[in-house]
Parts: C-alpha cells; sequence; structure tokens
C-alpha cells in the first residue's frame, strides 16, 4: 500500500485534514507505519491535481478539509479488489544470499542459513512474547499486523529448512558445483 491508497480510503469514511489523516492512517496500520506530515499533503496535492479529492478552504480552525471524489473513491475501491502480487514485492535478500553463497563461495551456504535462522528463531520469539503479554489484544489493527509477522517468520524458517535439505541431497557443495547442478536441472526441465 502506498500513502496514495492509504489515504483515499480514509477519505472515504469522511472528510478530514491532513495532520487527522496522518494520525489516522498510523492508527488504522497499527502504529506499525509512521508518516512524514510532509509526505501527507505532498500526496493530497498531487490527488487533488488528478481529481480524486477536493479541498475546501478551512474547516474554520485554518485547517484545509479534503474530501475524496468519485473517482477517488472508485480508485480506492479499485486498489481494494486487486491482489497483491507476491512476484512483485521484490527482491528477498536472504535468497539472494544463499543464491550468492552458492555462487560464489565466499561464504558456505549452510552458515549463511544457520546464522539466518538464529536471527529468525529470535525474532519469532520476539513477536511471541509480544502477543503473549495481553497488550496487543486490545487493539485490532496491532494483533492482525503481529499475527503476520509471526506467520512471516514461520514460513521463512520452513524455507530455510527445505534450502538444507535440498543442499543435504546435492552433498558437499562448491560454487561450480552448485552452478552445474542447477545448469543439469535447468536442462531436465525445459527438455
Amino acid at each position: 500500500m502506498g500513502i496514495k491508497e492509504g489515504l483515499l480510503c480514509l477519505l472515504a469514511r469522511g472528510d478530514a485534514h491532513g495532520y487527522q489523516l496522518k494520525s489516522d492512517l498510523e492508527t488504522t496500520t497499527g502504529d506499525t507505519w509512521q508518516v512524514n506530515i510532509g509526505q501527507v499533503y505532498t500526496t493530497l496535492q498531487r490527488l487533488e491535481r488528478d481529481g480524486l479529492v477536493a479541498s475546501t478552504e478551512s474547516n474554520g480552525d485554518g485547517r484545509v478539509v479534503y474530501t475524496i471524489t468519485d473517482r477517488g473513491r472508485d480508485a480506492a475501491r479499485e486498489w481494494m479488489q486487486s491482489p497483491v502480487s507476491l512476484a512483485a514485492a521484490g527482491r528477498d535478500e536472504i535468497s539472494l544470499k544463499v543464491l550468492m553463497s552458492l555462487a560464489s563461495g565466499v561464504e558456505d551456504p549452510r552458515r549463511v542459513i544457520e546464522k539466518q535462522r538464529g536471527s529468525t528463531m529470535t525474532l519469532l520469539q520476539d513477536y511471541t512474547n509480544l502477543k503473549g503479554d495481553g497488550q496487543a489484544e486490545d487493539d485490532l489493527a496491532w494483533l492482525l499486523h503481529l499475527d503476520r509477522l509471526i506467520l512471516s517468520a514461520e514460513a521463512e524458517l520452513r524455507w530455510l529448512e527445505r534450502v538444507e535439505a535440498r543442499l543435504e541431497d546435492l552433498g558437499p557443495t562448491t560454487p561450480a558445483k552448485a552452478a552445474h547442478v542447477e545448469q543439469s536441472e535447468t536442462e531436465e526441465v525445459s527438455s
């Protein structure tokens, strides 16, 4: 989600001024996304330029109030109805580290996995402790975000186990052997 989509969704529930939108965006995301007020106003100006919001002079205290337009409501609805493409989520650094360790020999891939597993396990324990302290139960946004973080950490641990198992199947691995095995597997798949 970009700030544009967040602001449009918040304005869909009612008119608001910039600082109120900043505060609501942070609260709605369980305070996991801290937004710069300058970003909010710059984005609101672009949304107004593009006909997605309209502004009124002020609400009596000198603040400009923004209203979503029909085009803006349609844009928010279109964003909500579009699934998030995990393929477009960007580079996954741990995957790249494992692949580069296989190809370069700079570090043993098993050591890279070991280090990442330790870090991820610590993070998972921290997340679980946060969930267990009861504070999150009063804040649905934070609780949902915490659930996502826990599940992501668990998935990473499962992936690391999978990589380790595949490396075990290969036996002792050198960068050249790993590249050769990958090329052979690719050729078999394309045949």
